[in-house]
């Protein structure tokens, strides 16, 4: 595919900060791909996407979000019929500004240097949460102190949830450990985390272990355990509904790696956790 340059003066009125855009796609495939000189955040809010990258193809659905960086070429591809994603383009004075108050997220999301732009999934519940905050923004002037009060939360939130990896790990661990935050490498197990990072399985388990000092199978452990308590104080599925979508189907093992990762069992965690849940009628 040929390239195309976008500025952020294509978009953003003189002096705005950042703004939003909801998009329904085509089904063709893009005729080039483009960069442009702002960061983008983009979530998919319907169907199914297909994102276009220089040396890659990645297949997305509701939820996954992606932080586009100036020198990423890429395009994005309707797949079957209301594929609708939203698009936030931020000034890069803003997000160079975030950078400089906000050291903890150097190499983080923007502030990524992986080869790929970074992707994250949220659930159902937490998507909803972001469209509200999407919702908030669209209503409000496009000043700074707006796109800031969108981001900063979605970002604190990931830092939480990030483990952060040392001096020297290869792109494609870094890669691969947040891809690995997503349901669909996790349920697979190690075997998941290996395909996704692109390396043999021994390769792959050397380097968990002398960055992260953790079996591929203990670090996925970990995102499936953080998976389960997210959605048993966020959600009223089930016990045994979780642990399969945690891709641990055997009840008995889900419990004693939910005790060994929380220190108490899954109804437990629940009843201490879980607020006003409405339960479907």
């Amino acid at each position: 595919m040929s390239g195309l340059r976008l500025t952020y003066r294509d978009i953003l009125k003189p002096g705005d900060q950042v703004h939003l855009t909801r998009a329904s796609l085509s089904r063709s495939r893009p005729a080039q791909l483009h960069d442009h000189d702002f960061h983008e955040l983009i979530w998919v809010q319907n169907g199914r996407v297909r994102h276009h990258l220089a040396d890659d193809v990645q297949d997305l659905t509701e939820g996954d979000f992606l932080f586009i960086r100036p020198h990423d070429r890429h395009a994005l591809q309707g797949l079957g019929e209301e594929a609708l994603v939203v698009s936030v383009t931020l000034h890069p004075d803003l997000i160079a500004a975030l950078a400089t108050r906000h050291p903890d997220v150097t190499g983080q999301f923007f502030w990524s240097a992986a080869h790929s732009p970074v992707r994250i999934r949220r659930d159902s519940r937490q998507l909803a949460e972001i469209n509200q905050a999407a919702l908030r923004l669209e209503r409000a002037d496009s000043t700074a102190l707006s796109a800031e009060s969108f981001l900063l939360p979605l970002i604190a939130t990931l830092l939480d949830q990030t483990q952060p990896l040392p001096d020297g790990a290869p792109d494609w661990l870094v890669a691969a450990c947040a891809a690995a935050r997503d349901p669909r490498v996790f349920r697979d197990g190690a075997a998941g985390f290996a395909k996704v990072a692109g390396r043999a399985h021994p390769h792959v388990s050397r380097t968990v272990r002398r960055y992260l000092d953790l079996s591929p199978s203990d670090y996925i452990n970990q995102q499936r355990m953080a998976f389960a308590a997210r959605r048993l104080a966020g959600s009223s599925d089930s016990i045994a509904e979780i642990a399969a979508d945690c891709g641990i189907p055997n009840l008995s093992h889900f419990h004693k790696l939910f005790r060994s990762h929380h220190g108490t069992t899954p109804f437990h965690y629940r009843k201490a956790h879980q607020r006003d849940v409405v339960q479907p009628g």
